[in-house]
């Protein structure tokens, strides 16, 4: 009777057991205080949760997005997985794209996308009674963090206060918003050195604000204060501008773009271009953990680095199993948020982001009651 059982327990493993149900619910956390860019300013950050089953497994993935993410993924995401094995994640993701087309895949569909497929990685792992990290397979156990915020709307002394806290705290690089006012960034970003010493590493973002021949000027003087990674000079839809700030910038000094990449052919035309010294890539954007895996065979093959892009809780375990990843962006908001409405989220130790494989799937538990107050 335990063999016939075993055997059935087995089988039905490898099988698959089919989705039979998936619930999305959207959330719209205030931020604890205004926060702006070069180019955008917020007060709040939404998000979409989604939770999907399989008979007695179930899965949890989310995304930073907007709610309309939500009514994608019930109306048009929903109806194509049902009754699928939870295994067939290929098969899922491919669905998926393909029930998006006439509304366009790009931004809030690929955004849903990234939900849905974040929980079946989940899932299956749960299924297979391992973390995700060791579904995929470990490139290593823990990845480097970068502390980012730093916002434009910050004050110098809140800016200084912030970025040394995560230096006291062992994070070796902080990286900071800049292009709002471009004749005030050289003052902030000179003081954001004054509050870290000499041993942190600092990256600046400006989130396209520039233009060129500005982006080319905010370099050279950044240079000074030993600025490293500078993060959307200029638009990332800017190619061309890109690439002639990268072959133009000082010695040492990085040029970073791709956290607006919800497809693989972005990413291709990005290293194609020669536009990039890294590839960043958001697993909430770029259709979820099955994206992100392009994208890092895309900077494998193109001989780059890659960066993941906001939500830790997402990308640990991934980022750890892409060998190509240099480091995670620790950012303010869905820190403050993860640790809030998801246990499991462990913060860094020495600069470090473990992924935590004594937990299936994610390691990641929705505390749905805690979220209630932000439903929308």
């Amino acid at each position: 009777m335990s063999t016939i059982s075993a055997e059935s327990t087995a089988k039905r493993i490898a099988e698959g057991p089919p989705i039979d149900r998936l619930e999305v619910a959207a959330y719209t956390i205030p931020t604890d205080q205004p926060e702006s860019d070069g180019t955008f300013a917020w007060n709040s950050t939404t998000m979409i949760v989604v939770t999907l089953g399989a008979s007695q497994t179930s899965g949890l993935g989310y995304s930073y997005t907007d709610a309309a993410a939500g009514m994608i993924v019930e109306r048009l995401l929903k109806p194509v997985i049902n009754g699928r094995s939870v295994l067939d994640i290929e098969g899922c993701y491919d669905a998926m794209n393909a029930a998006v087309r006439n509304v366009g895949r790009q931004g809030v569909a690929a955004s849903a996308i990234a939900a849905v497929d974040i929980a079946l990685w989940d899932a299956k792992a749960r299924l297979l009674g391992m973390s995700l990290l060791s579904l995929l397979g470990a490139a290593r156990d823990q990845v480097p963090v970068y502390g980012s915020g730093g916002f434009t709307s910050y004050s110098i002394a809140q800016l200084q206060r912030q970025f040394s806290e995560w230096a006291d705290a062992g994070i070796a690089a902080v990286k900071m918003k800049i292009g709002r006012d471009p004749a005030s960034d050289r003052d902030r970003v000179h003081a954001a050195r004054e509050a870290i010493g000499g041993a942190v590493e600092l990256f600046v973002d400006a989130n396209g604000a520039y233009d060129r021949k500005q982006a080319l000027a905010q370099a050279d003087a950044f240079a000074a204060d030993r600025v490293t990674w500078f993060e959307e000079p200029v638009s990332s839809d800017d190619l061309e501008g890109l690439h002639l700030i990268r072959d133009h910038a000082p010695a040492g000094m990085e040029i970073a773009a791709g956290e607006y990449g919800y497809d693989i052919q972005y990413f291709r035309r990005m290293i194609d271009a020669q536009a990039i010294d890294v590839l960043q890539a958001d697993a909430t954007r770029c259709c979820g953990i099955t994206g992100f895996l392009r994208a890092g065979a895309l900077a494998d093959a193109g001989c780059l680095p890659m960066s993941a892009h906001t939500a830790p809780g997402v990308h640990r375990h991934v980022c750890c199993a892409v060998s190509r990843v240099r480091n995670l962006e620790y950012f303010h908001d869905h820190v403050r948020i993860e640790q809030m409405l998801f246990d499991g989220a462990t913060p860094p130790v020495d600069g470090m982001l473990a992924a935590d494989r004594s937990r299936p799937g994610l390691g990641l538990e929705f505390k749905r009651s805690e979220a209630e107050r932000f439903a929308i």
